[in-house]
């Protein structure tokens, strides 16, 4: 338009921008009521929907109200193209944003809903995430009339080149892939490396997998190293385990009470401490005639790997405050030493007065 720009013109302007602004408000309004019921609900999938809705609607209010007021106003073709170019790549961005964070957290709900699926391993939301971002990309290199066929041809050139820069990188990515889809290890479970490193699984990424240690440390090791190490896994293929506890008694004790008087213990303990499994059946095994008593083996069930100290620690406690109480002896690791006289002759000690004696008679001689 070549004409000159109006109060009317101004005023209809104001007020399609009033108008865009005012629906991004009361929309925002709206989704933030629908975001409360939606907490309500099992699914998370539906909290992740509106909250990126949250975001989408307001901007598109925004933009198209923006876009109205430009209609209005008598702008070259030029100054309307570029404008409605700079709206259009700002919704596009602001819809793919909110579609990265709506598809990641769909992922996440999905997986954390399912057993045996590694609910909040990051790798699978971040490949995702990033998948969505670089479409996004391409569309507004499209949008602002960028060809993208020569973009798609050098990144198919040079993936070669990168792949050989960044061995390690990707070589920990496919592990990481490769780890959780093997399900050998998941989020929440203890391992232990043969390196000696062991912990709780707090997450599993693009690079590395972040292990938490009993004094609430973080290990930090890469997936290609856990991939490749000796792995013992403490809640695979059930979390419940078993514990051995060896105990040693006299020899002359009645083998039947100590049975009796342990396997009381081991009710008691089962029932009475946390992370005990009472319907787990104890055993108990005599296997060994020791140098000083009959060694034995106590089997109890815990609930998981941590509980296995707490456990040993109460069992201990009262096995031997009940030995005591029943005159059960556990004795301790004796050696007999016999001393037999013989014909092997002690030399005198000699004192320095007698050196100095002997060596002045030697040279009187």
């Amino acid at each position: 338009m070549n004409r000159a720009l109006t109060l009317d013109d101004g005023a209809v302007a104001g007020i399609a921008l009033a108008a865009g602004l005012l629906a991004a408000f009361l929309s925002r309004t709206l989704l933030r009521w629908l975001a409360k019921h939606a907490k309500r609900t099992r699914w998370s999938g539906d909290d992740v929907v509106v909250d990126a809705l949250r975001t989408v609607v307001p901007w598109s209010m925004i933009a198209a109200g923006a876009a109205a007021a430009a209609a209005v106003l008598p702008l070259t073709k030029a100054v309307q193209h570029t404008v409605n170019q700079g709206l259009t790549v700002l919704l596009i961005f602001v819809a793919t944003v909110s579609a990265a964070r709506v598809v990641a957290g769909l992922v996440q709900s999905v997986t954390s809903s399912r057993s045996g699926v590694a609910g909040s391993a990051t790798i699978f939301v971040n490949i995702t995430r990033i998948l969505v971002l670089a479409i996004g990309f391409l569309v507004v290199l499209q949008t602002l009339g960028i060809s993208i066929a020569p973009l798609l041809t050098a990144l198919g050139v040079g993936g070669l080149a990168v792949a050989l820069a960044l061995q390690d990188t990707l070589a920990n990515l496919f592990a990481g892939i490769h780890i959780l889809a093997s399900k050998t290890v998941q989020p929440g479970d203890y391992i232990k490396l043969s390196s000696g490193e062991e912990g709780y699984v707090e997450d599993i990424n693009w690079r590395q997998t972040t292990v938490r240690a009993l004094s609430n440390n973080l290990v930090v090791i890469p997936n290609g190293q856990l991939a490749k190490t000796n792995m013992t896994n403490y809640m695979r293929p059930e979390q419940q385990l078993t514990i051995l506890v060896q105990v040693g008694v006299a020899y002359d004790s009645d083998l039947e009470h100590v049975e009796r008087v342990t396997s009381e213990v081991i009710a008691e303990v089962m029932t009475g401490v946390d992370g005990a499994l009472p319907d787990h059946e104890p055993a108990i095994r005599f296997h060994t005639f020791g140098d000083s008593r009959i060694g034995f083996t106590v089997i109890l069930g815990v609930g998981e790997f941590s509980d296995q100290y707490r456990i040993k620690h109460e069992f201990i406690k009262r096995l031997h405050r009940r030995y005591r109480d029943e005159g059960i002896r556990i004795p301790a690791p004796a050696r007999t030493v016999a001393l037999q006289s013989g014909t092997v002759v002690i030399p005198q000690q000699r004192t320095v007065g007698d050196v100095v004696q002997g060596g002045m008679s030697a040279l009187h001689d």
